[in-house]
């Protein structure tokens, strides 16, 4: 399964969710926007924060949108791969095997 497809299998899941929790999905809704928008720290650095705790919490879906997400705003591949080596401080092995996975989505999305 590529990257674009896992991205676009939780989407998926989200939109329906959404359609049944309007409420809750429209609330996260306002609560990622709000949380991501620039501000004191910018919004790729927030969006690089977001990936390296997806990459934390082992998260295969939040790897696939916050890469998406981090390229949007401007980030590059080196700055993934610095996400990453904080990640792996911080986090340990597991953190490495999930950490670099978000190079693959990367040059996905950018190819």
């Amino acid at each position: 399964m590529s990257w674009t497809d896992i991205l676009n299998e939780a989407q998926g899941g989200m939109e329906g969710f959404g359609a049944a929790q309007t409420a809750t999905a429209e609330g996260f809704g306002a609560l990622h926007g709000a949380s991501l928008a620039e501000g004191r720290i910018s919004a790729k650095n927030k969006e690089l924060m977001a990936l390296a705790l997806g990459i934390a919490k082992q998260c295969v879906d939040c790897i696939a949108f916050y890469v998406k997400a981090s390229i949007e705003a401007g980030a590059t591949r080196a700055e993934i791969k610095e996400t990453v080596g904080v990640c792996i401080l911080m986090g340990g092995g597991a953190s490495y095997t999930y950490g670099v996975k978000a190079l693959a989505p990367y040059d996905e999305f950018t190819a």
